[in-house]
């Protein structure tokens, strides 16, 4: 995703690197590195917040539909947006 986002030109490689690097060295993140990929997913968030695409309340609501729509599909079957019950009942 991050990748798709650079090459729409939503952000440069240098500040995708800034943002990064300032989740990895920020209080609180794991000295063992332990945490990289949620530090990844925060430094992403804060982007998207940045560049007024997508705020914090808009990305919570995003991940509920996508864990909604996890839950709601059978194993086995592709995860579908669409398959979130509260956005089927919403139409």
């Amino acid at each position: 995703m991050v990748v798709a986002l650079h090459e729409c030109g939503l952000f440069s490689w240098s500040e995708w690197a800034d943002a990064l690097s300032d989740e990895v060295k920020g209080p609180g993140a794991a000295q063992d590195g332990s945490d990289y990929y949620d530090c990844w997913l925060r430094a992403l968030e804060k982007l998207l917040a940045a560049k007024d695409v997508a705020g914090r309340s808009e990305i919570d609501a995003l991940a509920a539909a996508w864990e909604r729509a996890a839950h709601a599909t059978p194993h086995g079957r592709p995860i579908l947006l669409e398959n979130d019950p509260e956005r089927r009942l919403a139409r």
